[in-house]
């Protein structure tokens, strides 16, 4: 029986987020790696891992099987948190799907914020439409850390029932001033990505193509600015 999972870093890091002693969900668990993880390291006494689909949930119950974690795991197949019941876990990881996506999830099972589950998120795209969504549904987002994988950054959230407050474009697109050690590297990704496509725009012609440029625009200047801040703390 094999006693230890090496995960990825930016599971790693999701993992490393969920609170001690919670009984955990582990939505799109895929592998279920993240849940057996910590099983096995005595941080988590029970897990649910869920997936949409039966291939990723019969690869779950095979981990489980090989990592002898069978007996702490519960395994639903279902639509994003539609088979897990109020009362059930007091902490959800989702990791590994696209911002819209998990703001669908959410949006679907109200018991989350009215029981004031714990989350942890980790969005692969639309991370501004996400950290929107959150901050006009009752969420704050506690904290935000970034993991690298090979030549991607990766963002990784603990969100909280709570009130956010107003968060301005460049901070809806990269997030909080944080001390992150990946930050100044993230912000540069996030303006060269917001430079390309502003160059592509570059040639459009039409009102709603030079309003949406003229606000692209503005989020690469605060994007600018947040990364002069963040040298300044450097120093």
């Amino acid at each position: 029986m094999k006693q230890h999972i090496e995960l990825s870093p930016r599971l790693r890091l999701a993992a490393d987020l969920v609170p001690q002693g919670a009984r955990l969900a582990d939505v799109g668990t895929d592998h279920a790696y993240l849940p057996a993880c910590l099983l096995l390291e005595g941080k988590i006494p029970w897990a649910i891992a869920s997936d949409l689909r039966k291939g990723p949930l019969d690869r779950a119950r095979e981990t489980a099987r090989q990592y002898g974690c069978g007996d702490k795991m519960a395994f639903r197949l279902c639509n994003g948190l539609a088979g897990i019941r109020p009362g059930e876990v007091d902490a959800i990881v989702i990791a590994g799907m696209g911002g819209e996506t998990i703001a669908q999830i959410l949006e679907a099972a109200p018991w989350v914020l009215e029981e004031k589950i714990p989350l942890i998120l980790q969005p692969m795209s639309s991370l501004p439409e996400l950290r929107e969504w959150l901050g006009q549904n009752g969420y704050a987002i506690a904290k935000e850390q970034l993991a690298r994988e090979g030549e991607t950054l990766y963002v990784v959230m603990r969100v909280t029932p709570g009130e956010m407050g107003a968060q301005t474009p460049g901070q809806l697109w990269a997030g909080r001033q944080s001390r992150d050690p990946l930050r100044g590297e993230y912000l540069e990704q996030q303006a060269k990505k917001l430079r390309r496509a502003l160059d592509g725009m570059s040639k459009g012609r039409g009102e709603q193509i030079q309003e949406r440029r003229q606000a692209l625009e503005n989020v690469y200047q605060e994007l600018l600015t947040m990364k002069e801040e963040w040298q300044q703390w450097q120093r």
